[in-house]
């Protein structure tokens, strides 16, 4: 689990039952819904441990022309 998931879990544990179901059912219109492979999860996956490793390309060393 990624650490602001984590983090949004656990706040959303110490309200009320009432307003969890409401945070809940809004946090999931931020989920994407055309992740629909094990390809799709498998290369965010990748894509998010190269950035964790900081294996990723400098936003100035690319040609934006």
């Amino acid at each position: 689990m990624s650490p602001v998931k984590k983090q949004l879990t656990e706040i959303i544990d110490f309200l009320p039952e009432q307003e969890q179901i409401l945070l809940y059912e809004i946090a999931k219109r931020f989920i994407a819904d055309d992740i629909a492979t094990a390809d799709d999860i498998a290369a965010i996956n990748e894509a998010r441990k190269e950035f964790a490793n900081e294996e990723t390309i400098d936003h100035n060393a690319i040609n934006w022309d």
